[in-house]
């Protein structure tokens, strides 16, 4: 029994070992492209939405709405990274209905990709949105004691989501197997459901957890709210 699909290796291409990771994430990208390029082909005014074009446009006001609750505005770039990350995952794990399909995000080597661009998303958007100085402030909020516990703070949210992401994913492929040898057929059709809902709520919890890293990191009111909570004191108060 494989625990991941980097163990499964596929075929050798121009002396390259391709593991099932790579070539599945291959897989997902193409369904995500075409896909989209199917459901948007037509989108005009004068052209009536069709139920793929309904239902991703469910989607994507989910998200946003999600979003504006999250981070109180609405965030373009943020609804495009959020959303991408939601798509990938949603889509890798809904894929392993099919049979001989191994989700990549049941590998470590995905997971931690996905966990290091949202550590790499973090304070792009912050310094997009505060600048490099007001960014750089907020690793010394509330004192400037906690800078290295602010530091430490950003590389266990990074470890913490590729370690969910993976053991959630893995632990169910691995629970699947063992099923399937115990009662093989029964338990697919469980196994099939359980590993649907589950995925689709991984997706979730994944890029809500980034849409609140980022909103943490392009909130500026937190700089204006330790401020305001110092107010300074005006001559008639001094007297």
């Amino acid at each position: 029994m494989t625990l991941s699909p980097d163990q499964t290796i596929l075929f050798d291409l121009w002396g390259i070992s391709l593991n099932a990771t790579v070539f599945f994430t291959w897989i997902v990208m193409l369904v995500l492209t075409l896909g989209s390029i199917l459901v948007t082909r037509n989108l005009r005014p004068d052209v009536p939405p069709n139920r793929w074009r309904t239902m991703l446009e469910v989607i994507v006001q989910g998200i946003e709405g999600q979003i504006k609750e999250i981070a109180g505005r609405s965030d373009r770039p943020l609804l495009y990274y959020a959303g991408t990350l939601f798509l990938f995952v949603a889509v890798s794990n809904l894929l392993l209905v099919i049979p001989g399909f191994e989700p990549p995000t049941a590998s470590l080597s995905t997971t931690t990709a996905l966990a290091l661009s949202v550590l790499i998303a973090v304070p792009l958007f912050g310094i997009t949105s505060r600048g490099l100085g007001g960014y750089l402030k907020t690793y010394l909020q509330p004192s400037f004691i906690m800078l290295p516990f602010n530091i430490i703070s950003e590389f266990s949210r990074g470890v913490s989501l590729a370690v969910r992401l993976y053991g959630n994913i893995m632990s169910g492929a691995v629970i699947a197997t063992i099923l399937l040898g115990v009662a093989p057929f029964f338990f697919p059709v469980i196994m099939d459901v359980l590993g649907l809902l589950t995925g689709m709520i991984q997706a979730y919890i994944f890029a809500i957890l980034a849409t609140v890293y980022i909103s943490s990191a392009t909130d500026s009111s937190r700089a204006s709210s330790s401020e305001s909570a110092h107010p300074p004191q005006t001559e008639k108060e001094t007297s």
